[in-house]
């Protein structure tokens, strides 16, 4: 079965993270058809919103890690096109989240027009903790919804946080019993409005921050990329991965 599952509900394209024995973990490939549909959909007339979940308990663990360990990444790396997809998106976007949202999990989110959660959703960007810098434009956006210090404390220290926390971060909509569900029925009122107004009106609300994120988005690859390869991040990625085995 495929790892994203790939649906049209009648105007609205909802893509599934559907490697639910893995939390969702992303691979490579999986970066790679999440950024082909996003791409085709942007210029698809009969497309007008996406929405994306995940399938099972989670709504991702974020990178898969083993995949990350024994692949080169590069600026061209398919995760870099999923993240320039997600920027650069002009219809609708709308996320369901359930479960943990870790790393990617929770800056996508970010790109994001509406999001919704479930009271279990769990957010956290562990990026100093596995030796790495924030990705996705996170540096830049996250400040901007939270605040400096807000910010450098989940940053630096790694914690997660709750529904609770992130709807009063802004950084969600509301907390749904079904969050898909939910994210469907905005994902097909939206689809019922002149889309025209959506699009103009999408581009205007990013308008002031566009290219400031994809400079911010291009800093971070390349700093995200070399610290890959530093022997800091292999020995974090290790005390994470015997850590994980314990529990």
């Amino acid at each position: 079965m495929s790892e994203i599952l790939i649906e049209q509900i009648d105007q609205t394209l909802h893509l599934t993270l559907n490697r639910p024995e893995k939390k969702n973990a992303i691979t490579q490939a999986m970066y790679m058809t999440l950024a082909n549909n996003l791409n085709a959909a942007a210029g698809d007339f009969a497309i007008r919103t996406v929405v994306i979940s995940g399938n099972g308990k989670a709504f991702t663990a974020g990178n898969d890690i083993m995949d990350f360990m024994h692949e080169e990444i590069a600026m061209s790396s398919p995760v870099f096109h999923f993240l320039k997809a997600i920027h650069e998106f002009p219809k609708p976007l709308i996320a369901a989240v359930q479960g943990n949202a870790v790393g990617i999990g929770t800056t996508m989110l970010l790109h994001c027009d509406l999001v919704y959660a479930a009271a279990d959703a769990l957010f956290a960007m562990p990026f100093v903790t596995l030796g790495l810098v924030p990705e996705a434009g996170s540096s830049l956006l996250f400040p901007r919804l939270v605040g400096h210090a807000k910010a450098s404390e989940i940053f630096m220290t790694g914690r997660s946080f709750g529904s609770a926390e992130a709807l009063e971060m802004g950084l969600i909509n509301s907390i749904e019993e079904s969050p898909t569900a939910k994210a469907l029925e905005v994902a097909a009122v939206i689809a019922d409005q002149p889309p025209s107004a959506v699009l103009n009106t999408k581009a205007l609300l990013k308008s002031g921050s566009h290219i400031a994120v994809e400079n911010v988005m291009l800093a971070e690859g390349e700093m995200f990329r070399i610290a890959l390869q530093s022997d800091e991040t292999q020995g974090a990625f290790m005390k994470f991965m015997t850590s994980r085995k314990k529990d």
